[in-house]
C-alpha cells in the first residue's frame, strides 16, 4: 500500500502532465517560414534574389537577400538545386540530418500523458478490483516457520493435550520414521473444550515446535454474502497449504460452517452447506505424501455433522478441560514472567482459591493485579492485588460511590451474613473465604465461597446444601426484619434452576427415580435459544413441579433452622460487617466464633445534624413597624 505523501505526490506529477499536454496540443502554435516551391527557389537564385540555402535532406531552409526566410522541399526533380551557378551569388550548404526531438516531442507528449493518465486510474481502482476479482482466494493469516513463535513451554494445565499432540510435531519434522512403518498421521485434529481454555495456543504451539507454515483462520471467513465464495476461499487455502508444506491448517470456530447438513433454510443451495461440502472434498483429497495437518476447535462438538467427524477427515479428536489446581498454578507462573511479585504472593494459595477458571481467567487476572498495583504506585504486585483481582473477575469492580441508605446497608448485612452462617454450619458446602456488603457489580454485597479442592462429581447432600445457603439471605432478612426484599431474586432463580436440573436431569427425585424428562435441542440457524420437546405426560409435569417446590422448601427449612438456633452468632456477624465492612481472614473466623479480633476497627457514629438556625424573613419597608428592624 503506498503511502499518504506518495499518494499525493503522484496526483501532483499527474495534474501536472497533464496541464502541460493540454497546453501542448491547444495552444496555438507560432507560424513558421513561408513554403515555396521548389521551382520559384530556382528562379529567385538566378535573378540573384537569394543570399543562402542550407540543405537539411529533403527539405531546404532558404534565406533571401533582404532577410526573409523561406522553407521548401525537394520534389522528384531535384537537379533544379544542383543547376544553381556560382556566379549567382548563392552559398549552398548542406547539413546532415539530424532526429527532429521538437517533432517527436510534440507528437508523442499528448500520447504519453494520456497513458500516465489512464494508469492512474486504473491504478486507484485496482483495490476496488481485486476485492471484487479476489473474493474466492483464501483469507487466512500465514506464519511463517521459523518466526517468533510459541512453544510447549508457553501452554500449560493442559499436559494430556500436549502428549497427544506431541506426535504430530514428530511426525511433521521427522515424516520418514512414520512412512517407513506404514503409518499415516491423522490428517485431522479437533481440540474440543469451554471457551479460553487454550485451543489456540495448542494450535501455534504445535506449529512453533514444528517450525512449519501456520495458517490461521476462522470458520465464519469462509462464508460470504456471495454464493460459491466460501468453497472458492476453501480451495485456495488449502492450495496455499500444500504449496508452503510442511504446514498446518488451523480453524477455529469450525462450529461456524461445520454444522449439521440438511436443517438449513436453502438445503443443499445453502452457501455454509457448500462451503462445508468443500473442506469435506479437500480432506479426502490429500495424497498420503501431503505434509498438511488440519487442526481445528470448537465448544460445541455436539453440533457438528457426522461426516466431519468420520475417521479419514478429523481422526482424533483432543479434549481440552478447565485446569486443575496444578494446571493453574502453571499457567499462573507463565503470566507473571516479567512482572515483579512481591514476596507475599503465593501462586500455590491463589491456584487453590481460583477453582473453575480457565487459562484466559487467568491471564486476565494476573492483568487486572498489575493494573491495580501500577494505580496505586506500587513497585512490585501484592498478594492483595490479585485477590482484588480474582474479585473483579468473578463479581465486577467496587463500587463505593454508590450511595446507600443505613437501612439497606443493615439488610444488605444480614443477608450476606445468612448466606455465610449457612454456609458454614453446613457440612457439604465450600468455605467461606470472604463476605462483603460493598457494592461490586450489580450486586449490593457477595458472600465469596472457595472450593479446597477440584470437584468432579456433586452428590445430592452437596446440591441440597447448596441451595439452603443460597435461600439463607432471604431467610435471615425474614428472621430479623419480619419481611422480605428483592435482594434475594437472583438466589431464588439459582436455587429453582438448581433444583429443577437436579429432578430433570440427575435423577436425584425420590418419586420419579432416575430418568430424564425433556429433550432439548437447538436449531441450527436459532443460536443459543433452547426448543424443549416434551417427552411426558401433563401428570408427570405436575410431579416435576412438585418435587423442584419440595426440595426448595426443604432447603429454606434447613436455612430457617440453623438461623433461629444460632440467631445471637447471625447478628454478631451483621454487626461487624455494618463496623467494617469486608470480613475475611482471621477478622471473618473471629467473627464466626463470636469475638472481636484485636485491633479491630470500632464502630463509627453517623454525625448527628447540627441545628441550622433559620434566618428571620425579611420584611417588606412599609410593613414595618416604627423602630423595627428589617431583619
Amino acid at each position: 500500500m503506498k503511502s499518504g505523501w506518495q499518494y499525493n505526490l503522484g496526483i501532483y506529477l499527474l495534474v501536472i502532465m497533464v496541464v502541460v499536454g493540454l497546453l501542448i496540443i491547444f495552444i496555438p502554435r507560432s507560424e513558421g517560414p513561408e513554403e515555396i516551391p521548389i521551382s520559384q527557389v530556382y528562379e529567385m537564385a538566378q535573378g540573384g534574389e537569394l543570399e543562402k540555402i542550407v540543405i537539411e535532406g529533403d527539405t531546404l531552409h532558404v534565406t533571401a537577400s533582404n532577410g526573409s526566410e523561406y522553407i521548401s522541399y525537394k520534389e522528384a526533380d531535384s537537379s533544379i538545386i544542383d543547376n544553381i551557378k556560382p556566379e549567382w551569388g548563392v552559398l549552398v550548404e548542406v547539413k546532415p540530418v539530424g532526429f527532429n526531438w521538437g517533432g517527436l516531442l510534440a507528437n508523442i507528449l499528448p500520447l504519453v500523458v494520456i497513458g500516465i493518465f489512464l494508469f492512474f486510474l486504473f491504478s486507484q481502482a485496482k483495490g476496488v478490483n481485486n476485492q471484487a476479482m479476489n473474493f474466492g482466494r483464501s483469507t487466512a493469516r500465514m506464519v511463517k516457520g521459523g518466526t517468533p513463535k510459541v512453544t510447549f513451554d508457553d501452554v500449560a494445565g493442559i499436559d494430556e493435550a500436549k502428549q497427544d499432540v506431541a506426535e504430530v510435531v514428530e511426525f511433521l519434522k521427522h515424516r520418514e520414521k512414520f512412512q517407513k512403518l506404514g503409518a499415516r498421521i491423522p490428517r485431522g485434529i479437533l481440540l474440543i473444550g469451554p471457551p479460553g481454555t487454550g485451543k489456540t495456543l495448542l494450535a501455534k504451539a504445535i506449529a512453533g515446535e514444528a517450525g512449519v507454515s501456520f495458517f490461521s483462520i476462522s470458520g465464519s471467513e469462509f462464508v460470504e454474502m456471495f454464493v460459491g465464495v466460501g468453497a472458492s476461499r476453501v480451495r485456495s487455502l488449502f492450495e496455499d497449504a500444500k504449496r508452503n508444506s510442511p504446514s498446518i491448517i488451523f480453524i477455529d470456530e469450525i462450529d461456524a460452517v461445520g454444522r449439521h447438513r440438511g436443517a438449513g433454510l436453502g438445503g443443499g443451495h445453502d452457501e455454509r452447506e457448500q462451503t462445508l461440502n468443500q473442506i469435506l472434498v479437500e480432506m479426502d483429497g490429500f495424497e498420503t505424501n501431503t505434509n498438511v495437518i488440519v487442526i481445528a476447535a470448537t465448544n460445541r462438538p455436539d453440533i457438528l455433522d457426522p461426516a466431519l467427524l468420520r475417521p479419514g477427515r478429523f481422526d482424533r479428536r483432543i479434549v481440552i478441560d478447565l485446569p486443575d489446581i496444578n494446571g493453574r498454578e502453571a499457567i499462573l507462573k507463565i503470566h507473571v514472567r516479567g512482572k515483579s511479585l512481591a514476596p507475599s504472593v503465593n501462586l500455590e494459595s491463589l491456584a487453590k482459591e481460583t477453582a473453575g477458571f480457565s487459562g484466559a481467567d487467568l491471564a486476565n487476572l494476573v492483568n487486572e493485579a498489575a493494573i491495580l498495583a501500577a494505580r496505586r504506585n506500587q513497585n512490585a504486585i501484592e498478594m492483595a492485588d490479585l485477590e482484588e483481582a480474582m474479585e473483579r473477575v468473578i463479581a465486577g469492580p467496587e463500587r463505593r460511590s454508590r450511595r446507600i441508605s443505613p437501612k439497606e446497608k443493615e439488610i444488605t448485612a444480614y443477608h450476606e451474613a445468612g448466606h455465610a452462617l449457612v454456609a458454614r454450619l453446613l457440612p457439604n458446602t465450600d468455605p467461606v473465604h470472604k463476605i462483603s456488603i460493598i457494592a461490586r457489580g450489580m450486586s449490593l454485597g457477595h458472600t465469596l465461597q472457595l472450593p479446597s479442592e477440584d470437584r468432579y462429581l456433586l452428590t445430592y447432600s452437596h446440591y441440597h446444601d447448596m441451595i439452603a445457603t443460597y435461600l439463607g439471605g432471604r431467610v435471615a432478612e425474614e428472621l430479623i426484619f419480619g419481611e422480605i426484599s428483592t435482594g434475594a431474586a437472583q438466589d431464588i432463580k439459582e436455587a429453582t434452576v438448581l433444583a429443577n436440573k437436579m429432578v430433570t436431569e440427575y435423577g436425584m427425585s425420590r418419586k420419579l427415580g432416575p430418568r430424564t424428562f425433556g429433550n432439548r435441542q437447538e436449531p441450527v440457524f436459532l443460536g443459543r435459544e433452547i426448543v424443549e420437546q416434551r417427552d411426558y405426560g401433563d401428570k408427570v409435569a405436575n410431579l416435576i413441579d412438585d418435587e423442584v417446590n419440595g426440595i426448595i422448601r426443604e432447603g429454606e427449612e434447613v436455612a430457617r433452622r440453623l438461623l433461629e438456633a444460632n440467631k445471637d452468632r447471625l447478628k454478631f456477624i451483621a454487626e461487624r460487617l455494618i463496623i467494617e465492612e469486608t470480613l475475611e481472614g482471621e477478622r471473618l473466623e473471629a467473627a464466626f466464633e463470636g469475638r472481636v479480633p484485636p485491633e479491630s476497627p470500632k464502630p463509627v457514629e453517623p454525625e448527628k445534624e447540627k441545628p441550622v438556625k433559620k434566618p428571620r424573613p425579611v420584611l417588606a419597608p412599609d410593613l414595618l413597624q416604627p423602630g423595627e428592624s428589617p431583619v
